[in-house]
């Protein structure tokens, strides 16, 4: 029997789809690249995006294309995608940020008239679906994470359209995963309950002070640290996972342990109360989507299609680093920023830059993540802060702009 075959048949039986278990989403993701990109492909992405992602493309020795976004929601924007830019990529990889939806349907169209894999990143939309069909059947293939919606610490899947494609990539799977230790299996199964604990007793401020001031997290800002001239030298042995693990790894250092029965048994346990889950993330999604900061185009979505089960709410709000430090005071720590955007991050380097960034800075710049199953504690901590709304307003072009150096040189 393959290794995590009991929670992949969880995952078919929900998706229709066959499915292989991984350790987490970024491995999932990573077999995906391998699978169907060559050496050298440019992957068209958001440039809104988790920087791991960038650099799991980078370790499967592709090169990122940065797409323009809708300002609404920091997805791809198909029509805004130059021709030229068409013809020119070998792959697309969606978001699906925060839950809201790529602009799937056209993305289909366009990898189906070129000939071209849409590989779908739904860490963030287990529950979501456009126009009958849940996220993850529109592709190639789909990467999910489990550490999302069950809160589990650790696995995902990847769905795939045949039998006989799942075996092979549970062979490439199996040559990439590292032996587990019991220590392993129990910061997995252990982490949760901690991470509960602190919630329910409201020690969500001094604990994470502490961390901060103890240097304990990882990341000192929105993005990690580049290390440039190291990424540099990593390409030289790419595409291999083990030269990029420096980056991949961050938040998360088990992304390829073999996790024991203890992990799978706890993740078979979260996932049978994943409908739960996403029935109150839809609460809370109705609530938050008719504040003042939901933008527009996220009201017109819940009004027409009904709540979605988001993992966060995008807000938009004024002055929103401010906000975001003084959140922590309410308790609540609201993670999942993505600014500057990747190619800002990384550099030309890197990653190809968009052709029109300006939509995926001001979304980056102005987005607060809100944990709908903390709704009303959200609404309650934005009122008392009188947190502005924000509203998109193009500037007018300057010439010779330049964007800003990349992080970490």
């Amino acid at each position: 029997m393959a290794y995590g075959s009991r929670l992949a048949a969880t995952m078919t039986r929900r998706l229709g789809r066959e499915c292989v278990y991984t350790p987490s989403a970024r491995l999932a993701l990573y077999l995906a690249l391998r699978r169907w990109c060559r050496p050298g492909a440019r992957v068209l992405m958001s440039p809104v995006n988790d920087d791991v992602i960038l650099f799991v493309v980078l370790a499967a020795g592709c090169r990122p294309v940065q797409a323009p976004v809708s300002v609404w929601d920091g997805n791809i924007d198909p029509a805004a995608v130059p021709e030229s830019t068409w013809r020119d990529v070998d792959a697309v990889l969606t978001t699906n940020l925060y839950g809201v939806p790529d602009r799937v349907l056209e993305l289909r169209r366009r990898c189906e008239q070129l000939g071209i894999p849409l590989i779908e990143d739904a860490a963030h939309a287990i529950g979501t679906h456009v126009d009958g069909r849940p996220i993850g059947t529109f592709g190639t293939a789909a990467a999910f994470s489990l550490s999302k919606h069950v809160a589990g610490m650790a696995g995902g899947f990847l769905a795939v359209e045949d039998a006989r494609t799942r075996r092979e990539l549970e062979l490439l799977r199996d040559d990439l995963l590292t032996p587990r230790s019991l220590r392993d299996d129990l910061n997995v199964t252990l982490r949760p309950l901690a991470r509960s604990g602190v919630r329910t007793l409201h020690l969500v401020r001094p604990v994470w002070r502490t961390m901060e001031r103890l240097g304990l997290l990882e990341r000192d800002a929105f993005r990690m640290d580049l290390h440039a001239r190291r990424l540099t030298a990593s390409a030289r042995s790419a595409p291999s996972l083990s030269a990029y693990e420096p980056w991949v790894r961050v938040d998360l250092h088990g992304f390829r342990v073999r996790h024991g029965a203890l992990v799978r048994g706890q993740l078979t346990a979260r996932m049978a109360g994943l409908d739960g889950d996403l029935t109150r993330r839809r609460a809370g999604v109705t609530l938050l989507s008719g504040t003042a900061w939901a933008s527009d185009a996220l009201r017109d979505r819940v009004a027409h299609d009904g709540p979605l089960p988001l993992f966060r709410v995008p807000l938009l709000v004024n002055g929103r680093d401010a906000l975001l430090e003084r959140m922590v005071d309410h308790g609540m720590v609201c993670g999942y920023v993505y600014d500057p955007p990747l190619d800002d991050y990384a550099g030309a380097e890197f990653v190809e830059p968009s052709p029109d960034p300006w939509a995926a800075r001001w979304f980056a710049s102005h987005v607060l993540p809100a944990d709908p199953l903390s709704a009303r504690r959200a609404i309650g901590a934005l009122t008392r802060e009188r947190a502005g709304a924000a509203r998109p307003v193009r500037p007018a072009p300057v010439k010779d702009a330049s964007p800003p150096a990349p992080l970490g040189q």
